[in-house]
């Protein structure tokens, strides 16, 4: 898997913990978070004492488990904080729901808005309560890529922000099974091998 920029890491874990979430009906253990950033190509350098700390060549991902809550910081390698993003799983007693989000660290660049809808499983039925649009990224020769399943795809045109990039909230446009952000240049590709 490519992960060249912290939201090339995050999007796939989120969608991992959503996973997970669903089929355990609570929030994964520390070691099985571990293990799916291991999965996605990231070295684990240290594990232990409340913290984990896993990278490749671009990203430094930082395991934070808390009591009821997961926190998976991704940083750019280079240290530039503007591209770096928290991936936070919880349990919310409020709404009694999980919820996966991902919000940017430098909030002032981005203004607060990431684009990026939430997942949100209701904590008796854990059903989805939200529309997140998640996938794996893909560097392609001029754009990143996100590659997102037929599932997916499903969830999102019910939504009906098909027209909204799900990484930045600007403006897609469509061409088939491809779309391109006006905003943000990212390319959404339907998948249609899963």
């Amino acid at each position: 898997m490519d992960v060249y920029e912290p939201i090339m890491g995050a999007f796939p874990i989120a969608k991992k913990l959503w996973r997970t979430i669903v089929e355990n009906k609570g929030l994964p253990s520390p070691d099985a978070v571990a293990k799916m950033l291991e999965s996605m190509g990231l070295e684990k350098l240290f594990l232990g004492k409340g913290l984990g700390v896993f990278r490749n060549n671009f990203v430094i991902a930082l395991l934070i488990p808390r009591e009821n809550m997961i926190v998976v910081d991704f940083i750019s390698a280079t240290g530039d904080l503007s591209d770096a993003l928290e991936l936070i799983a919880y349990y919310d007693r409020e709404i009694d729901c999980y919820v996966v989000e991902i919000i940017p660290a430098n909030e002032l660049e981005y203004e607060e808005n990431l684009g990026v809808e939430p997942v949100i499983i209701d904590a008796k039925t854990f059903e989805l309560k939200s529309y997140p649009v998640l996938g794996e990224f893909k560097q392609g020769k001029k754009t990143i890529i996100l590659k997102v399943d037929n599932e997916t795809y499903k969830l999102w045109k019910e939504s009906g922000k098909l027209n909204v990039c799900p990484v930045c909230g600007g403006e897609l446009r469509w061409r088939g099974r491809r779309a391109v952000c006006t905003d943000c240049g990212v390319e959404v590709v339907i998948d249609e091998e899963r």
